[in-house]
This record gives C-alpha cells, sequence and structure tokens, in this order.
C-alpha cells in the first residue's frame, strides 16, 4: 500500500508540468508515429522494447554479483545502451498522446528516472573499459535503482492510470 501511495503522489507534483509538456512536444511524421507506436502490432511497442535494455542491465547485475565476470558484464551494459533509443524514442511518442496531467507528470518522472539509469549505465560501460571494475559496478547498481523507480512509475501510468490502455494504436 505505501508503494501505491508514493506511486500516486506524483500525479500532483505541478513542478514535473514543464518538463512534461517539452516531452508531450515530441512530434513527427504521421506513418512514423505510428509504426512507433505499433499500429501495425495493434499494441505500442515501447513495453517490448524496453525489455532489451532492463534485461541486459539486469543481467549485467547477474555477471558482476554471481559470476564475478567484469567482461560479460561491459558487453551486456553496452548492449542495453545500444537498444535504449529506440526505447526512449517510443516512450516520447506515447507520452506524447497522454492528455491528463497526472498521467503527463508521471510519465515526465518516468522518462527522467530512465534518463538517469542511462546515465548511470554510461558510466558504467567507461568506467568498465577503464579497468575500473569497482567504479563499474558501483554506477551499474544506481542505474538498476534508477531503472526500477522508472519501471515502477510506468507501471502506475499504464495500469493505476490507464495510459495506453483500450485504445487503437
Amino acid at each position: 500500500m505505501a508503494t501505491r501511495d508514493l506511486l500516486s503522489s506524483v500525479e500532483s507534483v505541478r513542478a514535473l508540468d514543464r518538463v512534461a509538456d517539452m516531452l508531450g512536444r515530441v512530434r513527427l511524421p504521421e506513418a512514423v508515429e505510428a509504426a512507433l507506436r505499433g499500429r501495425f502490432l495493434g499494441h505500442p511497442v515501447h513495453p517490448i522494447l524496453i525489455t532489451l535494455p532492463v534485461g541486459t542491465w539486469t543481467a549485467a547485475a547477474v555477471a558482476d554479483f554471481l559470476l564475478h565476470d567484469d567482461d560479460t558484464a561491459r558487453k551486456l551494459v553496452g548492449i542495453g545502451l545500444a537498444a535504449t533509443p529506440a526505447a526512449v524514442l517510443t516512450g516520447l511518442v506515447e507520452l506524447a498522446t497522454v492528455t491528463d496531467p497526472r498521467g503527463r507528470r508521471v510519465g515526465a518522472l518516468h522518462a527522467l528516472s530512465n534518463a538517469t539509469a542511462t546515465v548511470c549505465f554510461l558510466a558504467s560501460y567507461r568506467a568498465r573499459r577503464r579497468g575500473a571494475r569497482k567504479a563499474g559496478v558501483t554506477w551499474s547498481v544506481l542505474g538498476l535503482t534508477a531503472v526500477s523507480v522508472g519501471g515502477a512509475l510506468g507501471g502506475h501510468l499504464a495500469y493505476a492510470l490507464g495510459a495506453g490502455v483500450h485504445r487503437e494504436s
């Protein structure tokens, strides 16, 4: 119950309105938006695309903590970073369809949390490339924390607020 209350509290943070408005202005040609929104599938593409960065970053933690294999962890972090732009672009296209101010606020914080995660994983990748394993692991843990917050907010946006639910793509 406390988690739901915490997630719901974001809905009333008016300080996020400016960020939400800025992010909600993403406009692309109609055919491109239709493809990025998943019209060809009949549902949004964004939830599908996020599985690659989140999955590889989670697998990198397994490589770090269970296998103690920094090379594999670095490669997994890199794959997640390479997959991130597609997830971001589809997420921005989806956010542009959210009209409810509460949902736009949650969506803005979702985007900011995931942007923070991406920066952390980029720092992790760079540290690992320099041979700084401990720094790489630390950045990855921070990134996993941020992407977990972002995921919880994305879930709240979809399941509690119904963003993108029961609509034609």
